[in-house]
């Protein structure tokens, strides 16, 4: 379908039933599964495009690779078919190959692996052809451009005979992703010491294990956000855990300030509205996939909101910070940028119907589809949402909203 249409509705009762688990840790332990051997026993894999793409694309005997528009896959594979000697063509769509990689493709050359760019120097796609021996056991790596590059040789680094140090140079971003990955390696054998700017990893190998995905919390964060919205709600979440190791738990905390509260009935998260206050301030250096949803529930409650940290969105599925602005325009609110932090300017005056593009951006279509709580939308190209979370607006309907395609 090209547009979704939904009416408005205020009032918000039901479970999500459809929540998917996380991508970023499937993704993670999709890569450690294969370094291990293949033999481990995962549970509740993300259904999301991007995961399935992995599950798929690791195990191909296919000379050419290609990862559509899923950034962490491109990342993690370059690096897994490089150190396990895989020759591979890895490419992907148009977007992608606006993506620099050149950060991951140089420390990876350093290491000893040999990789040729097929295009473009410093963007996919790019050619895996060998790795004869490791060069160097230290390697010195931008901290504050993407944290997947860091991941994607955290993973690698134990196969390495001499292992790994990694310097992290400058500000580090998305730092609970560095941890996730750490955590998910001590779990299949491997240790990792992570100081301030420092990551060791000995050569040791990995060892098969069963592992259960919790659930999304990047996809939870667009229910906190319709709680925000609505005029009552009274909305359950399945399978989250309050000791996550995913960053993007902390949209529990921000929607505390925005008027949701959180609290656990069960193994349900239940949300329901309180009283949001008046401004908002927050760093999303290490949570940058939450900016969206929060800009729009400011923008929309007319909540002043001032934030830091949003430089990496300038280099996801589409330049975010532009995206936003050009979308929340159409609403009354704006985004402007002052010396590295970005002002939310919020609507004074809601519109009653507004169409809103999404840019091929799955994370563009959810942060505004929540708006639907407070007039009637159409969302251009919707189903990019099955990057991360394919039954997103059968959730929707599960809480009654009331949709046509077309």
């Amino acid at each position: 379908m090209n547009t979704i249409s939904v009416k408005q509705k205020s009032a918000l009762s039901g479970c999500v039933e459809n929540l998917p688990a996380s991508k970023s840790i499937s993704n993670r332990v999709l890569i450690l599964n294969a370094l291990s051997g293949s033999t481990s026993t995962l549970h509740n894999l993300s259904d999301a495009n991007d995961t399935q793409l992995m599950l798929r694309l690791i195990q191909s005997q296919n000379p050419v690779i290609d990862v559509e528009d899923a950034g962490t896959t491109m990342r993690f594979l370059t690096a897994y078919f490089s150190v396990t000697n895989q020759n591979k063509i890895i490419t992907g769509s148009h977007r992608m190959k606006e993506r620099p990689i050149g950060i991951l493709v140089n420390a990876l050359r350093a290491l000893g692996a040999i990789i040729e760019y097929h295009e473009e120097d410093g963007f996919p796609p790019l050619h895996t052809l060998n790795f004869v021996a490791q060069k160097t056991n230290l390697i010195r790596i931008r901290g504050d451009v993407s944290s997947q590059f860091i991941s994607a040789l955290m993973m690698v680094a134990p196969t390495l005979n001499e292992g790994l140090t990694l310097i992290l140079e400058g500000k580090v971003g998305s730092r609970p992703y560095i941890e996730m990955t750490a955590s998910l390696m001590d779990h299949f054998g491997v240790k990792c010491e992570i100081l301030e700017n420092e990551i060791h990893i000995p050569h040791h190998p990995y060892g098969p294990a069963e592992y259960t995905v919790e659930s999304d919390w990047s996809a939870a964060s667009y229910w906190f956000s319709f709680a925000a919205l609505s005029r009552e709600a009274e909305i359950f979440l399945p399978r989250l855990l309050l000791d996550s190791l995913q960053g993007d738990s902390a949209i529990m905390k921000i929607m505390e300030t925005l008027g949701v509260q959180s609290t656990m009935k069960g193994s349900l998260m239940k949300l329901s509205r309180i009283n949001a206050k008046k401004s908002l301030s927050w760093d999303f250096t290490h949570c940058p996939d939450l900016a969206q949803t929060v800009a729009v529930v400011c923008a929309a409650k007319g909540i002043d909101g001032e934030f830091t940290g949003l430089e990496s969105l300038r280099i996801k599925e589409t330049d975010r910070i532009a995206a936003l602005q050009t979308e929340l325009r159409k609403i009354g609110g704006d985004l402007i940028e002052e010396d590295h932090r970005w002002k939310l300017i919020p609507s004074r005056q809601l519109p009653v119907n507004v169409s809103f593009d999404t840019y091929k951006d799955h994370r563009m279509a959810m942060a505004f589809a929540p708006l639907a709580t407070l007039m009637n939308i159409q969302i251009e190209n919707p189903m990019v949402v099955k990057k991360s979370y394919p039954k997103f607006w059968d959730d929707m309907k599960l809480l009654g909203f009331l949709s046509s395609e077309g």
